[in-house]
C-alpha cells in the first residue's frame, strides 16, 4: 500500500510573510527551517536534525565561547546587513580571545508580518559570510513574536573556538612599555549605519567595514605567539572605550598619538558635520592589539601583509598610571584625556 504524503505548498519566498505558525513548532515551522535555514546553512551537523550539535575538538586545547545579540537598525546598510554582521561579530569575539573559531549557533526572533524575501536575504548573507570564513552554523532556533512586538528580525549568535598551546591573550595582559597597534581606519561602520538610518547623502558612499578577523589574528599569532598580549575589536564605544576597558583591566595607562590614528577623509568629514568623534564610533572589521615591544615590528609586518590589515599602524604605548588614564598627544603638541564614552552616541549599530 502506498501512503500519500500531505501536500504542502513551497514557501513563497518572494511575496510571503512570517506568521505566528512559523514559530509554533509545527508543520509551518518545520517547513521554514527546511526550505530556508537548512537549505542556506547546509552542513553535516544540521543534517543530523537534532536540537544541538555534537563535535570533536583537538585534544588538550582550551575552548572559547562567545555570544552576541544583533539588533542593528536598519537591517541593510552600505557594505553589510544584520546577517553578515551577526556572523562576523561572533567570529571576531572568539578570535579576540586568541582562538580559532570552529562553529556558530544562531537564534532568530522574527516579527509576525516580516517579509520572507527580506528574511531570505538576511539568511543568504549569513550563509555566505559563514562559508567565506570557513566557520559553519551548526545549530539554531527560531521564534516568532506578534506584530508590533519586535522589529523585523533580531539575531543572537554563539561561537565556539579553540586556543592553541602557548597562546595567552587577555585584556588583563597589557604591561608598561607595550606597543598599541591598530589594523586600519576607524569609524566606517557606525557612520555607514547612521547615514542609511537617517537617509543622509554624502559625496562619497561610506560603507561598513564588517569582516571576519580570525585569519588576521592567526597571521599575527604566527608572527609572535607569545608577543601578542591583548586583542580587541573596537565595536560599540569605538577605539576610545575599548582602550579604556583594557587600561582598567590591566591596571595601566596609555598614551596615543592622534596623528597616527587613521580616519578616512569622508568619515572625518561626516563626523565633523554630525558633531561626532571618530574615536567613539563603532567598527566591525578592525582590531586593536597590545604587543610586547620586542614583537611589535614582526606583528605589524604580519598585519600589513594581510588583506584586512594593509593599513595597520602603531598608534601608541602602554604606560604606568595608577589612574588608568588613556591620554592622547594631539597634533598641536598638547595632551588630552580620552575618556570613556558617556551615554549612547549611536544606538542600535550592531
Amino acid at each position: 500500500m502506498t501512503i500519500k504524503k500531505d501536500y504542502v505548498r513551497p514557501l513563497d519566498l518572494k511575496n510571503g510573510r512570517i506568521d505566528m505558525g512559523h514559530g509554533a513548532g509545527g508543520r509551518a515551522a518545520a517547513q521554514l527551517i527546511e526550505e530556508l535555514f537548512l537549505k542556506a546553512f547546509d552542513n553535516e551537523y544540521l543534517r543530523q536534525g537534532n536540537d544541538g550539535a555534537v563535535f570533536d575538538i583537538p585534544a588538550g586545547h582550551k575552548l572559547v565561547m562567545a555570544t552576541d545579540g544583533h539588533v542593528v537598525s536598519p537591517l541593510f546598510f552600505p557594505g553589510g546587513d544584520v546577517g553578515a554582521l551577526s556572523v562576523h561579530g561572533t567570529i571576531n569575539d572568539v578570535a579576540m580571545c586568541g582562538a580559532r573559531p570552529l562553529h556558530i549557533a544562531a537564534s532568530f526572533i522574527l516579527e509576525e508580518g516580516f517579509p520572507l524575501a527580506e528574511l531570505k536575504r538576511v539568511v543568504d548573507s549569513m550563509a555566505a559570510a559563514s562559508r567565506e570564513a570557513g566557520v559553519p552554523i551548526i545549530t539554531g532556533d527560531t521564534k516568532v513574536v506578534e506584530k508590533g512586538k519586535g522589529d523585523g528580525v533580531f539575531i543572537s549568535t554563539t561561537g565556539i573556538g579553540v586556543v592553541a598551546h602557548g597562546v595567552n591573550v587577555s585584556g588583563a595582559n597589557a604591561r608598561p612599555g607595550d606597543v598599541v597597534l591598530l589594523s586600519g581606519t576607524i569609524g566606517e561602520h557606525g557612520v555607514a549605519v547612521l547615514s542609511q538610518r537617517e537617509s543622509l547623502e554624502f559625496e562619497t558612499t561610506i560603507a561598513s567595514d564588517t569582516a571576519a578577523l580570525h585569519t588576521l589574528v592567526a597571521a599575527m599569532l604566527e608572527a609572535s605567539r607569545d608577543g601578542v598580549r591583548v586583542l580587541r575589536d573596537p565595536t560599540r564605544g569605538g577605539l576610545a572605550t575599548t582602550l579604556n576597558e583594557v587600561a582598567r583591566q590591566s591596571g595601566v595607562g596609555m598614551l596615543l598619538e592622534e596623528a597616527a590614528i587613521p580616519v578616512l577623509p569622508q568619515v572625518d568629514a561626516a563626523c565633523e558635520l554630525l558633531g561626532l568623534d571618530p574615536l567613539y564610533i563603532a567598527n566591525e572589521g578592525k582590531l586593536v592589539a597590545v604587543c610586547a615591544p620586542q614583537s611589535a615590528a614582526a606583528v605589524l609586518a604580519a598585519m600589513r601583509a594581510h588583506p584586512l590589515g594593509g593599513n595597520a599602524v602603531r598608534i601608541g604605548t602602554v604606560t604606568e598610571d595608577p589612574h588608568h588614564f588613556v591620554q592622547m598627544a594631539t597634533r598641536f603638541g598638547g595632551r588630552r584625556v580620552v575618556d570613556w564614552l558617556s551615554g549612547e552616541q549611536l544606538p542600535r549599530i550592531c
